[in-house]
């Protein structure tokens, strides 16, 4: 038995896909083919859509770079606005600890 037939079997269908005869429309080895193919094309849009916006954001770094600011003190800053202002300080406050134990303050 192939496994293709196998995992037919057990999905609880007898259809089989094969070349000569292919299982019913949308469905094979027990999938749905078409709620699947829906949601691989929304993925594929959403990574699509996803580089595009990569894209601009490199753009506005660059541009950024080019009126003199430092990309990646930028980097650092947005990802401080993003934190907790709770965990922002805590982070804050261990790293002072850690400068001084280290004599860099």
């Amino acid at each position: 038995m192939t496994p293709v037939e196998d995992a037919a079997l057990n999905a609880g269908t007898s259809e089989i896909a094969t070349p000569e005869a292919p299982a019913s429309p949308g469905r094979a080895g027990g999938i749905a083919g078409d709620i699947l193919r829906a949601y691989v094309e929304r993925i594929e849009r959403l990574e699509e859509e996803k580089k595009a916006l990569t894209a601009d954001i490199r753009e506005v770094y660059a541009e950024a770079k080019g009126n003199g600011y430092d990309p990646k003190i930028m980097r650092k800053l947005i990802a401080l606005r993003r934190m907790d202002q709770t965990d922002r300080r805590e982070q804050e406050e261990l790293l002072d600890v850690y400068r001084r134990a280290i004599g860099m303050m």
